[in-house]
């Protein structure tokens, strides 16, 4: 019985600090001054260099991510996700996946988000975290890129 009370209060923890991560990242009022054009030739070619550098052991040489990104693993952590249009990158404004790629989660989602996903401050530079950003825009369809222009022309409230 205790056996099962732990589980159940593991996963109960493990839901809410999902629910609020994902609250964070969703509502929090990142500045969408920064929009990173994924037409530099140049900006799309370094990112792709630093992204098979720094991002493809995880996330994938095709950006495909890791195998059931969506569930989460017996050690609490998620798995993971797609920067194709299969996974959520292109729902984000552009400063907020530079700001999630330099700072980490911990930073939006608190310092109890369970993650493997590194900060990369100190590891990458301003101009080539938005490489990065930019190289993975620059492998979406039209359909995602014009809905995350969308998102990026959207006035904040």
């Amino acid at each position: 019985m205790t056996n099962q009370r732990t589980k159940v209060t593991i996963l109960t923890i493990a839901v809410a600090g999902v629910l609020v991560a994902g609250a964070v990242l969703w509502f929090a009022p990142w500045s969408r001054d920064l929009t990173i054009d994924s037409q530099d030739t140049a900006l799309v070619a370094l990112g792709s260099d630093i992204y098979r550098k720094h991002c493809a052991a995880c996330h994938g040489a095709s950006l495909e991510g890791q195998p059931n990104w969506k569930e989460w693993l017996p050690n609490g952590k998620l798995p993971a996700p797609p920067h194709d249009a299969s996974g959520h990158t292109w729902h984000h404004a552009d400063q907020q996946l530079v700001d999630i790629t330099k700072y980490g989660f911990a930073k939006f989602a608190g310092p109890t988000y369970q993650t493997d996903m590194p900060k990369f401050e100190g590891t990458l530079s301003d101009e080539e975290i938005r490489a990065v950003v930019g190289f993975i825009k620059s492998t979406w369809p039209e359909r995602e890129r014009a809905a995350q222009e969308r998102i990026e022309t959207t006035p904040v409230e």
